[in-house]
C-alpha cells in the first residue's frame, strides 16, 4: 500500500513538473517572439535546470543566441539539438547559418575506400538496435539449426543448413557492427570552441610551442585529458592541446 501510495505520489509530480515546464517553455518562447532573447535564454535555462532536455529546447536556445550574435553557444546548442534530432531539417538549416559566422575555415579531411563503407554502414543502426538484430538473427540461427537436426528430407536438411549458416554469418556481422558503433560513439566527444581566440599548444603546457590557433564556434574532437588540458582533433586531422575551459563538450546532458 505504501508503495503504491509513493509511486502515485511520483507519476503526479512527474505530471505537474511536465505541466510547469510547458507553461515555461510557452512563457520563453513569447519572449523570443516579442525579441526579448536574453531573457528568453534565461528562462529556457530554467527548464533545463530542472533536468528537461529535448531536441526543441536546444534548438531555441540556439536560435535565440544567434538572433544576438553569439556565435559559440548558437553553435553550441544547435549541436546540442542534432545530437537528439540528428536529421532535423529545421537545426541543420539553422546550424549552417550560425556555423556561416566563424572564423576558422577548416577543410574536412572525408572518409575513403573500406573505411568509408564501414562507417557508413555501421552508422546506418544504433549499437541497441545492431544488438537486437545480432540477437534475432541468432535466435532464427538456433531455429534453423534445430530444423536441420530433426529433419529427414535431404533437401530439407540441406536448406535448413544452408540458411542457418547464413544466419550465423549475419548475426556474427552484426555483432561486429555493434561493437564498431559502440567503439565510434565512444570516441565521438566533440566539443565546441568558446574562447574568442585559443592557443592550441604542441604539449599540455603554456611553455610549449604554439601549434595553431582556433576561434570560437569551431568544432573540435576530445581525444585525451591531462590535468586542466584536452587534447584535440581538427577536421583537417591536426592536433593539439587547449586549455579546458576554452572548450565546452556537446555530450554533456
Amino acid at each position: 500500500m505504501i508503495k503504491q501510495a509513493i509511486y502515485l505520489i511520483t507519476f503526479l509530480s512527474s505530471i505537474l513538473a511536465i505541466a510547469q515546464n510547458n507553461t515555461t517553455f510557452e512563457k520563453a518562447n513569447t519572449l523570443y517572439n516579442e525579441g526579448n532573447y536574453a531573457e528568453a535564454i534565461d528562462v529556457y535555462k530554467s527548464i533545463l535546470d530542472s533536468g528537461e532536455h529535448s531536441a526543441a529546447l536546444y534548438y531555441n536556445i540556439a536560435n535565440a543566441h544567434y538572433k544576438m550574435n553569439h556565435i559559440a553557444p548558437s553553435i553550441y546548442y544547435f549541436e546540442k539539438a542534432l545530437l537528439l534530432k540528428p536529421n532535423d531539417k529545421d537545426i541543420l538549416n539553422n546550424i549552417a547559418y550560425a556555423r556561416n559566422m566563424t572564423i576558422d575555415a577548416i577543410e574536412e579531411v572525408p572518409d575513403v575506400g573500406f573505411s568509408k563503407l564501414l562507417n557508413t554502414a555501421t552508422h546506418t543502426l544504433s549499437f541497441d538496435n545492431w544488438a537486437r538484430v545480432a540477437v534475432g538473427l541468432m535466435l532464427l540461427f538456433v531455429m534453423l539449426f534445430l530444423g536441420y537436426y530433426f529433419s529427414h528430407g535431404t533437401a530439407k536438411k540441406r536448406l535448413a543448413f544452408v540458411s542457418s549458416t547464413f544466419a550465423l554469418g549475419f548475426s556474427i556481422m552484426a555483432i561486429v557492427f555493434a561493437f564498431h558503433k559502440y567503439e565510434l560513439d565512444e570516441n565521438h566527444q566533440p566539443a565546441i570552441v568558446f574562447a574568442q581566440e585559443a592557443q592550441v599548444k604542441s604539449e599540455p603546457n603554456l611553455r610549449s610551442v604554439e601549434a595553431f590557433k582556433l576561434h570560437e564556434g569551431t568544432k573540435v574532437q576530445i581525444i585525451d585529458t591531462v590535468n586542466n588540458w584536452k587534447e584535440i582533433k581538427i577536421a583537417d586531422g591536426k592536433t593539439g592541446w587547449i586549455i579546458s575551459d576554452d572548450i565546452k563538450a556537446l555530450k554533456t546532458f
